[in-house]
């Protein structure tokens, strides 16, 4: 049964105040049942009850508060399959996340996705897989069709649909979801497409574009596999190094079995492995050794994550019987897999099998769910702390629920003061905390605590980059916080308008999106000549889907930028001229006309020249260019301060690290820039920028015939180009 077969005695009204709407046509044109029109009498919006289905689409995307829509909305419930939960928890493996094993199944919740025209589902996903069409597709029962439309832009959909948070990306961000009901399942509909039809091997053209280009890749988790993927397709020669004795990462060492299968966390690294990737095991690659790869490489991507435990700096954590999640997870996956293993393991963290002990995990997020839950399944009692809020809990809501079926104690609003014990833990005193706000740091309540017997502590705070790698590597982490303004797109879809129901913990999924953006135009940028950055290495810790989708920006930025070492001369395929992107910001157009000035005698001297407004500059365009030049108008007033635009201010201080780029400034003035050329080189050396050039130019420049402004600007700049 689909969404609109299900009808009618919800008496939906839609209210459009006709003095408000103002024709904008925004939400006629992304109406996803066609339920608005436009009264081309008045030109104001009319609407349709007995079409409207309540999504609020119209509410969200209307510039102008026209709209209110009244009354439930109208749709089918949303399927989940029951969990599958182990009679005997103890030792049992077995995934507890059903998907769909059905047809009918599949139809029904297909039949719930509105095929929205403007999908901010597709915005929520960090791959920008195409939401609507695989699910259409499953609609019309063409399971080769959507497996063909989700691997345009995923190699792993069978890891992701199994591990990724949904609720806070793809799920959260659909518009059911944003409107306050139950979104669209679409990460079991995304397991059934994978499951259904393996995804196939990377299929290697010989006589590509890369196919002189040699890539090492620092790491073998979700960053690297996109990476290597889109580059061994492209016939490029891949090395990847690897610390650990296998590959896989967080996903083959850190997720258990019953979470994700190691069948299901290898099979992309058996396929690369099969299409000619070498793979270097146990081949660990310091800050050093980045520069002996660089050496013998054309291109080096670093994706070798954020493995340094966060530690608590309370009294007691020197004691026996503190380990981090790291140390805990492989050793109880590997106990659990390896028959009469798990004895051994709990020996060698001085427990026994014989009687109950309990495991105090410190953290409440994913990690520690699944530190926790191992726990279980070895014969332990589990307590996770975490001082947050559970309004504001960092672990995935089916996660959490799932965790506390099993017997779980987790405990918000508490966080270890001490852990105490004579040579080893045997105390913790956990106090209270409050907490108001998702964005402020909890409080410790003063005077009110708990005491806890325990045996053993698992620090699962999470991760950060390794600090020693800060020398080559410079600006990381890269925070993924967009400090411009939204794009229009963005606005306009409404993912902005809202914040996401309580099926997604009410996460602010608009600007989380458009945050994890950020790191998807820093993978394409070099931090330094011809080394790259990708996934944990470059955000702290972040999603599987966000961190393979960032390895793939990269591979294909290093794809367009054919570098080469020193050894080789022109790249893969010879030389080629450099290329400059020139941009601008323009109030009346002045600065626009300088910059196609400029742009015009860059190319009389034989570079490739790329001239748009900053609104319209793309992450690839960034990443396609030698070098930059960047003009602005001034604002503001002589006698108290004068500024480059904001617009182009803003611009600035959300580019991503320019790993050494050349760069040219210039503004346009009516009757002093002051300072405002130093502003901008301020700002864009702080990105890792060399700014090579200033000028600062009148209005009247542009009116003599006579002045060489663009001329001197355009030699100035092709000197500095890196080839």
């Amino acid at each position: 049964m689909t969404t609109l077969e299900t009808r009618k005695s919800d008496h939906l009204h839609v209210t459009v105040l006709s003095d408000r709407c103002a024709g904008c046509q925004e939400c006629v044109i992304r109406c996803p049942v066609s339920a608005l029109s436009m009264d081309h009498a008045n030109w104001t919006v009319l609407a349709d009850d007995d079409a409207c289905v309540g999504c609020r689409q119209c509410e969200r995307t209307c510039p102008f508060a026209a709209i209110n829509v009244e009354g439930a909305m109208v749709l089918t419930d949303r399927l989940d399959p029951p969990l599958a939960h182990p009679v005997t928890l103890r030792g049992d493996l077995s995934e507890t996340r059903a998907g769909y094993s059905s047809w009918s199944e599949v139809l029904h919740e297909a039949g719930r996705c509105l095929e929205c025209p403007d999908p901010t589902c597709v915005r929520g996903c960090p791959a920008h897989n195409d939401i609507p069409g695989f699910i259409a597709a499953l609609a019309r029962h063409d399971l080769g069709d959507a497996h063909e439309i989700l691997s345009r832009t995923s190699v792993l959909p069978d890891v992701c649909s199994r591990v990724c948070n949904q609720s806070a990306q793809c799920e959260g961000a659909c518009t059911w979801s944003l409107a306050g009901s139950a979104p669209v399942a679409i990460g079991r509909l995304e397991r059934f497409v994978a499951d259904q039809m393996l995804t196939p091997a990377p299929v290697v053209n010989p006589s590509g574009a890369a196919r002189e280009l040699r890539v090492a890749i620092v790491g073998a988790g979700p960053a690297a596999v996109g990476a290597a993927w889109d580059l061994v397709e492209a016939g490029a020669s891949v090395r990847v190094f690897e610390k650990d004795e296998t590959v896989g990462g967080l996903c083959s060492w850190g997720m258990p079995e019953f979470t994700l299968p190691t069948a299901v966390a290898l099979r992309a690294w058996e396929q690369l492995e099969a299409a000619g990737v070498e793979i270097h095991s146990s081949h660990p690659v310091d800050a050093e050794e980045i520069e002996v790869l660089l050496r013998d490489h054309d291109a080096v991507i670093a994706a070798h994550g954020a493995g340094v435990p966060v530690r608590l700096p309370v009294p007691g954590m020197d004691l026996e019987g503190v380990v981090d999640a790291t140390l805990f997870l492989k050793g109880a996956k590997h106990a659990l897999e390896v028959a009469d293993n798990a004895t051994h393991f709990l020996t060698s963290l001085g427990l026994t099998a014989t009687r109950h002990q309990r495991v105090l995990v410190l953290g409440a997020g994913n990690t520690a769910m699944d530190v926790a839950r191992m726990a279980r399944r070895l014969g332990l009692e589990a307590t996770c702390v975490d001082w947050l809020d559970e309004r504001f809990a960092l672990a995935r809501p089916d996660e959490l629920a799932e965790a506390r079926h099993e017997g779980v104690d987790v405990l918000f609003q508490r966080t270890v003061l001490k852990v105490e014990g004579p040579g080893r833990v045997k105390e913790a005193t956990l106090a209270h905390t409050t907490q108001s706000g998702a964005g402020q740091t909890p409080k410790v309540i003063p005077g009110v605590s708990d005491t806890l017997s325990i045996d053993l502590v698992v620090m699962a705070m999470g991760y950060r980059s390794d600090a020693s790698f800060s020398s080559v590597l410079p600006g990381l982490p890269v925070r993924r916080v967009d400090r411009a303004m939204a794009p229009r797109q963005w606005v306009a879809s409404g993912v902005m308008a809202n914040h996401a129901s309580s099926y997604a913990h009410h996460s602010p999924v608009g600007s989380l999106a458009l945050g994890r953006e950020v790191g998807l135009n820093a993978a394409a940028m070099p931090v330094a000549p011809r080394l790259w950055v990708v996934g944990d290495a470059l955000t702290g810790p972040s999603t599987v889907v966000e961190a393979m989708a960032q390895g793939r920006r990269a591979a294909r930025a290093i794809l367009d930028a054919q570098p080469s070492t020193p050894s080789r001369t022109g790249g893969a395929n010879g030389p080629r001229p450099g290329r400059v992107l020139v941009c601008f910001e323009s109030e009346g157009g002045t600065t626009a006309a300088v910059a196609q000035r400029i742009g015009t005698k860059l190319r009389e001297s034989g570079a490739e020249v790329d001239v748009m407004s900053i609104e319209k500059v793309g992450a690839m365009d960034l990443a396609h260019a030698d070098a930059l030049v960047v003009g602005t108008w001034v604002e503001g007033l002589v006698l108290a301060k004068v500024h480059p635009a904001k617009a182009a201010r803003l611009w600035l201080e959300g580019l991503p690290w320019l790993g050494g780029r050349p760069v040219g400034v210039f503004c346009t003035y009516g009757v002093n820039p002051r300072g405002a050329l130093g502003e901008m080189r301020t700002i864009l050396e702080a990105k890792g920028a060399l700014v090579h050039l200033e000028r600062a130019m009148n209005r009247r420049d542009l009116k003599d015939p006579s002045a060489t402004f663009d001329s001197e600007f355009a030699q100035s700049m092709l000197q500095h180009i890196l080839r």
